[in-house]
């Protein structure tokens, strides 16, 4: 089948050889990491001081446009291809499977989507990254506690303002008990501002005894 349709990397467009799958081994090691899980107060949490408390937060790769971060974003959010967020998110957890802020956490919960955008695409991109992320950290998944209340807009154009107001009030804890006095992880893919993340952490800290790490797989050089 590969003579007739060759597989291609989903980062370089190269076909892949030999035992590599989806992403070729040249790109694994030239996808920039971030190593912000090294790093006790790293960009992401500086992101957040002030905002929320944040007990651990990271991001893996640099996203910038039109470079392989971005094709394999691309590739997993538009072209239906989860497995390329179970890769991912394997590989994340094999980075931080010996991470000391990570030993305690007691859930990894995915931002959700709306109802009108899941239904488009099918599935949530960030639940395939935590399938993998889970399957290396044994750490549980949970998608039903939280939900994305409101359909917002489209941020990629919007300013810090505006992304803000868009995603005020879009989440809702449903499920109180499951996550009560819990140390969750919240996880997207690609962190710009922080807006959905804030908002969606805020709804889970009003709940007592609750705390928040953040990890998205790449975020937006700035």
């Amino acid at each position: 089948m590969n003579l007739i349709y060759p597989s291609n990397c989903e980062a370089c467009g190269d076909e892949l050889l030999g035992n590599e799958k989806i992403i070729c081994v040249s790109c694994w090691h030239l996808m920039p990491r971030t190593m912000y899980h090294l790093q006790a107060n790293n960009p992401v949490v500086q992101k957040f001081t002030g905002r929320i408390p944040v007990q651990f937060g990271t991001s893996m790769y640099y996203f910038n446009k039109d470079t392989r971060v971005q094709h394999v974003l691309h590739a997993l959010k538009y072209k239906n291809k989860k497995e390329v967020g179970i890769q991912l998110g394997q590989r994340v957890g094999n980075e931080l499977i010996n991470s000391p802020p990570v030993k305690d956490i007691d859930l990894i919960i995915p931002i959700p989507l709306s109802k009108q955008k899941l239904r488009k695409r099918g599935y949530n991109q960030s639940d395939c990254i935590a399938s993998g992320m889970s399957e290396r950290l044994h750490i549980p998944i949970d998608t039903t506690s939280v939900i994305r209340r409101k359909n917002t807009q489209s941020q990629t154009t919007m300013t810090v303002g505006e992304r803000i107001d868009n995603v005020k009030n879009a989440f809702e804890v449903i499920q109180v008990n499951a996550l009560v006095k819990k140390h969750i992880l919240l996880l997207d893919d690609v962190l710009t501002t922080g807006a959905t993340l804030e908002s969606c952490a805020k709804e889970i800290l009003k709940l007592p005894g609750t705390r928040i790490s953040i990890l998205t797989l790449a975020c937006a050089i700035e």
